[in-house]
This record gives C-alpha cells, sequence and structure tokens, in this order.
C-alpha cells in the first residue's frame, strides 16, 4: 500500500509543478481547476496498473472513476478556458501581491491540491491495495447505484445551470427548474455521492479507514470551497437567492417548500 501511494504522490508532485511553472508564465492559477479531476484519474490508473492484479472490483473502479474525473475536467476546461482567471485567483493574486504571488501560487493553491487529491483518493487506493478477490457483492452494486445518482446529479446540474447561464436573459436571474429545484447545489450533492460510493467500493473490498477521504471530500465541499464559499458570493450578487434559500434545501435533494 505504501509503494502504490509513494508513486502515485510523486507522479502526481511532478505533475502539478509543471503545471505551477506553466501557470506562471501564462500568469493563469485557473488551469489546476482543471487538473482536479484528471488528478485522480491518474492516481486510481497507477493504483490499479501496479497492484497485484486487476479484478472485476479494480476495473469496475476504473471505469467509474475515469468517466467521472474527464466529464468534470471537459466541462471546466469548456468553461473556463478563454475566461481569464478565476475571480478567486485575482483576488489572491491582488492580496498577496503579482511580485510574489507567482511563487506563493506553488505552495497556496498547487502543492495544496496535490496533497489533497492523494489524501481524498484513500478510498481508491484502499480498493486496490485490497487483498479481497475482487468479486462484486450486494453492497458493490449498492455503491454502484449511488454513484448512478450521483454522477446524474452532478452533470446534470452542470450541464442545466451551462445552459442556464448561456442565455444572456437570465443575468442575475436564479435556476430553479431541473435539479436545481430540489436542492441549491445539485453539482456538489452529486460529486459527494460519487465519493460516498468510492467509500462503499472500499468497504466491500474489506478497506475501512480509508473511507476518511470520502468524509474529507464532503467537508470540503460543504464548509470549504463549495457550498459554504458560493452562497456567501450569491446572496451578495443575486437578490432573488434569499428566497431561494427559503424554498429550496442547500444540499441534499428535497421537494421545494410551499
Amino acid at each position: 500500500m505504501i509503494t502504490l501511494f509513494s508513486h502515485a504522490a510523486l507522479t502526481i508532485l511532478v505533475l502539478i509543478t509543471l503545471l505551477w511553472i506553466w501557470s506562471v508564465l501564462i500568469k493563469n492559477v485557473s488551469i489546476i481547476d482543471i487538473f482536479w479531476g484528471i488528478g485522480f484519474v491518474i492516481v486510481n490508473t497507477m493504483y490499479a496498473l501496479f497492484s497485484e492484479e486487476l479484478n472485476p472490483r479494480k476495473i469496475l473502479l476504473l471505469i467509474l472513476v475515469s468517466v467521472w474525473g474527464l466529464r468534470l475536467a471537459a466541462y471546466l476546461a469548456i468553461r473556463n478556458i478563454g475566461k481569464g482567471e478565476d475571480y478567486r485567483y485575482q483576488e489572491f493574486r491582488k492580496n498577496y501581491g503579482s511580485e510574489r504571488y507567482w511563487w506563493f501560487s506553488f505552495f497556496q493553491v498547487f502543492l495544496l491540491q496535490g496533497v489533497l487529491i492523494m489524501i481524498v483518493s484513500l478510498p481508491l487506493l484502499g480498493i486496490n491495495s485490497s487483498t479481497s478477490n475482487g468479486d462484486l457483492t450486494i453492497l458493490d452494486c449498492i455503491g454502484i447505484v449511488v454513484w448512478l445518482i450521483g454522477f446524474t446529479f452532478e452533470a446534470g446540474g452542470d450541464l442545466q445551470l451551462w445552459r442556464f447561464k448561456k442565455d444572456a436573459n437570465n443575468k442575475g436571474k436564479v435556476l430553479r427548474t431541473g435539479f436545481w429545484k430540489y436542492t441549491r447545489h445539485p453539482n456538489y450533492f452529486g460529486d459527494s455521492a460519487v465519493w460516498w460510493s468510492y467509500a462503499i467500493f472500499s468497504i466491500a473490498s474489506g478497506s475501512y479507514w480509508q473511507i476518511v477521504g470520502s468524509i474529507i471530500m464532503t467537508l470540503l465541499i460543504i464548509k470549504v470551497s463549495g457550498v459554504s464559499l458560493l452562497e456567501k458570493t450569491l446572496k451578495d450578487t443575486k437578490p432573488q437567492y434569499r428566497d431561494y434559500i427559503e424554498k429550496t434545501n442547500s444540499f441534499f435533494p428535497w421537494f421545494p417548500k410551499k
């Protein structure tokens, strides 16, 4: 397990360092966002290829993680490329000073994201380093259902939001249809559900403590970089959002309040 983790961690360190150098050249830290999903695909693929042998559960995981990670990377690439640096990184650059942010960003953004990828990917490590035969069980079937629900909410929510924002008439408005009718953050809920499906697969393989990666991912989504951060911004920029909060669940999907 330690060897698998070390090889993957070294690879991620090399890749994020190269990506950081590129960001310095183009003066755009936002490119790290696109790497988030790709990073997990790379780590999981390394875990699988360098493990003792492939089995049905590892093959299933290779497919699911690759579909999730590449879909997320493609969506963020389409959304971000050509739009300039994200406002969050612009604020960091302004606050820390552009003279030193070029090197500070390596630790604050790139290295931090690399560390998070390695910690969050622990369920994937648990599955690929397990000594079980990897035959699928009823628990794996539950994991597949949870993954499908999560992926549908995440990909569907992203698609609905992208279409909504493309219409200039919706500027300043709040999306309240589709998945957004039942939760204010269907994409974040879906992302969390996907990672809990990996926790279920990890438990099915006999790896228990590694589900801490899924717990940390959920905490990041809800408390740090996802729901909490976005809601602060939306309350200030969209007056209709306060009414939306009163009627719609924040995270878990449910019918809107009357």
